[in-house]
Formats: structure tokens, sequence, C-alpha cells
């Protein structure tokens, strides 16, 4: 947490190699204190791009089959000041089936003690509850799949609250379905 007891998160997924060109620029105007890749980064420099921004931690996604020093989770606990845990994130790359969250992954969220699913995979852009947890899709960064917007996410955390929001990477506007 920053002394102003808030902590921002960047979150992309699925850059499979070729990050959209304005992806650098949209991370830096964020200004995040860590960014988190939800998997399928592709080519491994990408991490080293976003590390450029912030402070970078990812987990491998289905085409990360080299990536053998990247995770396929990750559980980070987000504390407040006085060392209490605000929020659990269970990050991983695949986790929903349309809206709904995948029984193995709810599963791994209550074993974790996680409140909030971080996850990739459908390049499709999600904020919601399923099985009383909170699910964040980022979308996608990288090539466009059919007509999916290229859009990443945000986390903004205080002692109070938690709030999701998506970014159009093409205009750096706050994306709204």
């Amino acid at each position: 947490m920053r002394a102003d007891g808030g902590l921002s998160i960047a979150v992309v997924a699925d850059t499979h190699s070729a990050p959209h060109p304005k992806t650098h620029e949209r991370l830096a105007a964020l200004a995040p204190d860590l960014i988190l890749h939800a998997g399928d980064i592709g080519d491994l420099g990408v991490l080293d791009d976003l590390a450029s921004v912030a402070k970078v931690r990812a987990v491998r996604g289905n085409i990360d089959v080299r990536a053998n020093d990247v995770p396929d989770e990750l559980v980070l606990d987000v504390t407040g000041a006085d060392g209490a845990c605000l929020v659990r994130l269970l990050v991983l790359h695949i986790a929903v089936n349309g809206p709904r969250l995948r029984a193995d992954a709810a599963r791994r969220a209550r074993v974790e003690g996680a409140s909030l699913v971080v996850c990739g995979h459908s390049h499709v852009p999600f904020i919601g509850r399923d099985r009383e947890l909170t699910v964040f899709n980022p979308g996608s960064v990288g090539p466009r799949r059919f007509t999916l917007p290229i859009v990443l996410g945000k986390i903004e955390i205080a002692p109070d609250a938690v709030r999701l929001a998506h970014v159009d990477c093409e205009t750096g506007e706050r994306w709204k379905p």
C-alpha cells in the first residue's frame, strides 16, 4: 500500500507476444503500483517491457509452454497499514466459462481464501460476481480477436473499497460494454 493507504494495480492479459502499440503509454498514464499479467504472455520479453512501467507479477497461460519460471497461479494479499488483509486475489489464466466461474477456479479461490479472482483467456472484458466471489477479466491488449475490444484492467484498492474498471487501450478512455 502507498502512504495514502491506496494501491493501484493495472491488469493485462492475452498479449500473445504482440501487445497493442499504445499499451505502454496507457499503463504509464495509469501509473500503477503493480502490473498483473493474467497469462498468454507469449514472448517473455513482454514482461520486461511492462516492468519498465511498474513491478510485474504474471501467471502462465495455455500458450506459455516455455515459461517454466512463471507460475500457473498467484495468491496476492493486499494489506493495510495495520497489517490486516484488505483483499486476497487469486490470479490464474483460465477461470470462467462465459459469465460463470468454473468450479475448479471457485474451489481454488475458496481454498486460498480469496475474494477476487483475476483471469484472462477469453479476451472478453468482464466484471461480475459468481459463487460469492468477484471475478475480473481485463480483456486483452494483444491482437484483436473477432470484434472484441482491446482493453486492460484497473484495480483500485483503498482501505474501505475495491474498484474495478476497464480502459480502452486504443483511446485511453474508460471502457464500458
